[in-house]
């Protein structure tokens, strides 16, 4: 299966490619960002989504962009859904 077909969480990437290289943790990184520990320690054990206030906060602090955090999200998000939701009874109207 092909990364495509199965997009990491974007708590995955945050853990591996941020806060594991920068040498710092949930508590450390949420208190930095300003919210919760338990926002951050959902995100990272895929739990809770990005929001569109996380994704500000996470591009800020990490220099990427806000839509680099919600695309993620999205492929992630849909992913899991193509897997879940049967749409084959539904016709297309036009």
């Amino acid at each position: 299966m092909s990364m495509l077909e199965s997009p990491m969480h974007p708590g995955e990437v945050l853990k591996e490619l941020y806060l594991e290289p920068m040498g710092i943790g949930a508590g450390a990184f949420a208190k930095h960002l300003s919210v919760p520990r338990t926002r951050i320690d959902r995100i990272i054990k895929g739990t809770a989504a990005i929001s569109t206030d996380t994704a500000m906060r996470l591009a800020r602090a990490c220099n990427t962009t806000p839509h680099y955090w919600l695309n993620m999200q999205t492929n992630f998000d849909m992913s899991k859904a193509a897997k879940e939701i049967d749409v084959s009874n539904i016709e297309p109207l036009l």
